[in-house]
């Protein structure tokens, strides 16, 4: 019988496990199935540029997977049972719900939206954390005549490539960006400089040491009492792990990502691996992996490699994960390039501008390729060794590999 290993989500991370493990593993001994709500891959670092009106090519999964002998399911996961080994999914509207069995999981399923409980955001604000919210903020800001106020909530990467992004595409409405420290406090001095200087070009109003109290239909409304008007208000002060792994006996962090090993492997299960957003890996020094693709594809990598390792009787990878900048796109024509340490300090270096939007774009373009393209060089599909149990088989944590992020 086959060995199952079943994929969860098909964003940067789950679609680079993928097809890393069928170029990892023998066909004839492994099943491989790739579940995902979508048939289409989402390249979720250009959803800003979608919901500023821009059209992005459709790029679906089964163009991206032929060849490797990946089973594409299009379906919503609902549940997973870790102690049974299935996963419960939901197909088509009306359809009865199903039940995939795995020997071997990756969990996969990314982040959302986190609205912090703050009132009026999940009845008022747009959000880009996904394809529907882009689409939908797409539409109401194409519906939005000349002056029209839209507010970003959120000083963060998001946030930043959002505003700029529609302050570029439409300077015809008044946009301003709140937010709840320093503006890109996290920059070094020439990095904030820079942003500082595309805002006022792209006529951003920016409301520093702004902490939002709640959302209406027509305000931000803050801490202190003060509105700020606003027709649309897009909220983008952070993501959330998707709320499935919540409901199993995984262990998880304080934050509701799974706590995982060195290899990715979970601490609580050894036949389950979680990568991407839904994972929490530690850096150099201890310092928790952030959410992003730049995480996401490394974490991927390890994972695969490390599921391949423990079934073909190979070796423990030891792939070294290191931080080296912060790509910042500030609409179509200028970005950040922000140079980091290994645990994503900044550093005093943060070129920018034509050059730097330009570097950043071939980043956008390289980390999808690397989904479709998840091992840069020739490689032998190894054979499972009969004795590889579900999962493979247990190792120390103190044995596993130090990722460095």
């Amino acid at each position: 019988m086959k060995h199952r290993i079943v994929i969860l989500g098909a964003g940067y991370a789950g679609a680079s496990a993928a097809g890393r493990l069928a170029r990892r593993l023998h066909r004839d001994d492994v099943e491989l199935t790739l579940v995902n709500a979508e048939p289409d891959f989402v390249e979720r670092v250009r959803l800003h540029q979608l919901a500023a009106g821009q059209d992005l090519p459709a790029r679906p999964l089964t163009d991206l997977l032929a060849g490797t002998g990946v089973t594409l399911r299009v379906a919503r996961v609902t549940g997973v049972d870790v102690d049974r080994r299935t996963v419960a999914l939901a197909g088509a509207p009306g359809a009865p719900e199903a039940e995939l069995a795995y020997d071997t999981l990756v969990y996969a399923l990314g982040s959302s939206l986190d609205d912090h409980q703050v009132p009026g955001v999940a009845e008022h604000a747009h959000e880009v954390a996904g394809r529907p919210g882009a689409l939908r903020l797409r539409d109401r800001l194409a519906a939005l005549a000349p002056g029209g106020r839209v507010v970003v909530v959120g000083g963060g990467l998001t946030g930043i490539e959002a505003v700029t992004e529609i302050a570029e595409t439409r300077p015809d409405l008044d946009v301003a960006l709140a937010v709840r420290g320093g503006l890109g406090a996290w920059l070094s001095d020439a990095g904030r400089r820079h942003l500082r200087g595309v805002l006022d070009r792209l006529g951003v109003t920016v409301h520093e040491q702004t902490d939002v109290a709640r959302v209406t239909a027509t305000a931000v409304v803050t801490t202190d009492g003060a509105t700020v008007p606003a027709d649309v208000a897009v909220w983008t002060t952070g993501f959330a792990a998707h709320p499935i792994a919540a409901a199993t006996a995984l262990e998880l962090t304080d934050r509701g990502r799974i706590a995982v090993d060195a290899t990715m492997r979970s601490v609580s299960h050894p036949d389950v691996y979680a990568v991407g957003d839904a994972a929490q890996a530690d850096g150099p020094l201890g310092n928790p992996l952030r959410m992003s693709c730049a995480s996401g594809i490394p974490m991927a990598w390890q994972a695969a490699d490390s599921v391949a390792a423990r079934l073909t009787g190979g070796r423990l990878p030891r792939m070294p994960l290191a931080y080296v900048h912060q790509c910042i796109s500030l609409g179509r024509r200028d970005a950040i390039i922000q140079f980091v340490t290994a645990d994503d300090q900044a550093r005093p270096a943060a070129p920018g501008g034509r050059l730097a939007a330009r570097y950043k774009e071939m980043v956008c373009a390289g980390a999808a390729w690397t989904v479709a393209h998840p091992i840069q060089y020739p490689v032998r599909r190894r054979r499972l060794t009969a004795s590889a149990p579900a999962g493979g088989e247990r190792v120390n944590s103190a044995d596993a590999p130090a990722m460095r992020g």
